[in-house]
Order: C-alpha cells, then structure tokens, then sequence
C-alpha cells in the first residue's frame, strides 16, 4: 500500500468536500443541529403532570390530603372541579392527565378507624408516563396513610407521634441513586444521542461521497489508474473519518456544557473509543457504497441501516435488558449497543478500558469486518 497516493487522494477528497460548501456545512452542522433538537424536544421525566381534584367531603383531612399533591413537583394543579362529568372533559380534551376524587365522608372514616376509598384517574394514552404517575400516587397514598394510622395510634395509646410513626413503619426503605444522582433524563440521554449521531452521520457522508463519483462518472479515473482498492477506501475515507471525528468533540461539548451531562470518565479514552466507532460506522457507509449506484438508493440503504437499529436497539429508549430474547440478539449483532455502554461508562460512571474493553474489542471486530466486506465488494470494473 503506497502512502503518498493515499495521501494524494485524500487530500483530493477533502478538497473536493470543501469545494461543495453546501455539503461540507451539513456535515458539520447537522450533527449539531441534530443534537440540540434531540436533546430540548426528547425528555423522559415524568413531571408537571396537570392534575384536578374533585373533593365532595370539603374537610380538614381531605383538603390535607389534596395538598399532598398539589405541593408535589411531580403534579401541576389545575384546580379544584365541581364532579366527575367535569373531569371526563378535561381528560378528554388533554387538560390534564390525572385526577383525584376524594368521597364523602372521608375525614369521618378515616377518623373511625376505617379505611376512606379515593378514585384517581390517569390518561393512559402513553403507557410510560401512566405507569410513572401511578408510581408517584402510591407513594404519595401510602405516606399519607402512615401518617394517619400513626397519628390514630399516638392519640388511642397516648404515645409520641414519633413513636407512633416508627411503629407503623418498621422497615424503612432508603434509595441511593448511583452514578445519576439527579435522575435526570438528558444527563442519560444526552450521552446516548452522541451514538446517535455518529450512526447516521458518518454513513452518510461516506456513502453519498463514493456513490456521487459513480453518477458524476469521475470513478473511472480511479478503474484506469494503478491505485489499488485499498488505497483508494483508505484515501477515500480519511476526510470524512477526521470530519466525523471533529463532530463527535463538538457532540462531547453540547452534551457537557448545554445539558448539563457529567463526564465522569478519562477524556483520552472516551475520544479514541469515539474515533474507531466512527470508523465502524463508516465501514457501514462503505458497504452501502458498493452496490448503491445512486445516490437516493445509498441515502434510503444507509438510513435502514443505521437509523432503526440506533433507536430501537441500542438502549436509548428501552433498555436492552427488557427487550424480548429475538430482539437481544438483533442488539447485540449491531454495534451501536457496544458504543452505548462505552459512553454511559465514561459520562456517569468514570469507568475506562479496564471496564469496556470487551465492547472496544467488539467495535474493533466490526470496524475490521466492514472494512474487509467493502474492501472484497469494491471493484474496479464497474459491473457489467
């Protein structure tokens, strides 16, 4: 392999990625661009959910217990309604996503020893955010049922109210959040959608940039001159590889400075983890180049290709732990799974290549296993 024409036609790649300015600028800004609309517009925090309440025992107790709610950060209250009817309206015009009512009677009973039933009522039109809020109503319920019993007891028995708590709850439960300890969304998605990114991007450019040759025609100098193919995929790439590379330090930033992400990690090994990955996704733009002959064919092939399997299995959104067993396999034959682990390990958990190794090796295997498929499909005849 001669370097000085490897050299030569990269630097004759990169000239013409600069000349085309409209190309070259939506290689530089769309992942940019993809990231702050990604970041702002995809959250997965369930808070400020509208809430009404419909309370008919207008009492000390019942409005103590409504104010549970409305104090919560987790509930935006929309105001008290006058009955049921008034609710199905609202939950139908998406006013609000939850509703409480609270039934006559309820100090009374409670009051009495007996139990009060109050009907909470969820918008299930998204599953995850239901699911969310009706952890977030057990939680409140059941403190507001330990203090009631406990306040029961400490007047029947004349007991501290203290004492009376600890009696009527005898385990406690103390949660301790690990390497997000703000639970935040975007400190986990923001790390998540540089994989992403770098899985549409880089395929893109690439394949557009060998297929483009073939319509213009200016392929055939390469088919009449006496550069090998390996020569040429490497001269060919090493602009967009550095261009991609470039826009995963701009990803690193956006992700720490505008939302807020910590890096945990050792920022050598996170870049150097981030450029062969990069190679790994161009290695998928090679392949699409090799039997695409246009350019809409290799946009439509790369965007199969990259943009599904970064979503659906990567663990951005579900993670890859709940997916069905046919589906874990799918994850785990693609590489942007592998990248996933890297980031999260370096953003939030400061761990490095003595923890990922396995998935650096596997994103190796693929950058090579690509690399040798494009290499073996690339002719220089074109097919007859």
């Amino acid at each position: 392999m001669n370097f000085k024409r490897i050299r030569t036609l990269a630097y004759k790649e990169w000239r013409e990625l600069v000349r085309d300015r409209l190309f070259f600028s939506l290689s530089i800004l769309v992942p940019a661009i993809l990231m702050l609309i990604f970041g702002f517009g995809l959250s997965l925090d369930v808070e400020n959910i509208p809430l009404a309440i419909v309370d008919y025992d207008h009492s000390a107790l019942s409005r103590e217990y409504a104010h549970k709610f409305i104090d919560s950060r987790y509930f935006n209250f929309k105001g008290y309604s006058r009955d049921e009817r008034t609710i199905d309206w609202m939950l139908a015009r998406a006013e609000i996503r939850a509703a409480l009512v609270i039934p006559k009677d309820f100090e009374r009973s409670l009051l009495a020893g007996q139990p009060a039933t109050v009907q909470t009522l969820l918008d299930g039109t998204f599953p995850f955010r239901t699911t969310t809020t009706k952890g977030y109503v057990r939680a409140i319920n059941s403190a507001v049922s330990s203090e009631v019993l406990a306040r029961y007891l400490s007047q029947a028995g004349g007991i501290p109210s203290e004492q009376a708590l600890r009696m009527v709850r005898p385990v406690r439960l103390e949660v301790r959040y690990l390497y997000n300890q703000s639970v935040k969304s975007i400190w986990s998605l923001a790390p998540k959608l540089i994989m992403v990114i770098l899985i549409i991007a880089p395929p893109f450019m690439t394949a557009l940039g060998v297929v483009r040759e073939k319509e213009s025609g200016s392929i055939y100098n390469i088919y009449a001159s006496t550069v090998s193919r390996g020569e040429f995929l490497v001269g060919k790439l090493a602009p967009y590889v550095g261009v991609s590379i470039f826009n995963a330090v701009v990803l690193w930033v956006m992700a720490i400075t505008i939302f807020g992400a910590p890096f945990k990690g050792n920022p050598l090994f996170f870049f150097c983890a981030s450029a062969l990955y990069v190679v790994c996704t161009t290695g998928i733009g090679v392949v699409v180049s090799t039997f695409a002959r246009t350019q809409i064919a290799a946009m439509i092939a790369t965007a199969v290709l990259t943009v599904v399997p970064a979503v659906l299995y990567s663990g951005v959104l579900i993670p890859v732990s709940s997916l069905s067993p046919t589906t874990k396999v799918v994850a785990h034959l693609l590489p942007a799974m592998y990248f996933t682990n890297i980031v999260l390990g370096a953003f939030l958990k400061g761990v490095g290549l003595n923890v990922l190794w396995g998935n650096v090796l596997v994103l190796a295997l693929y950058a090579t296993g690509l690399f040798t498929i494009g290499y073996l499909l690339f002719r220089k005849r074109p097919a007859a």
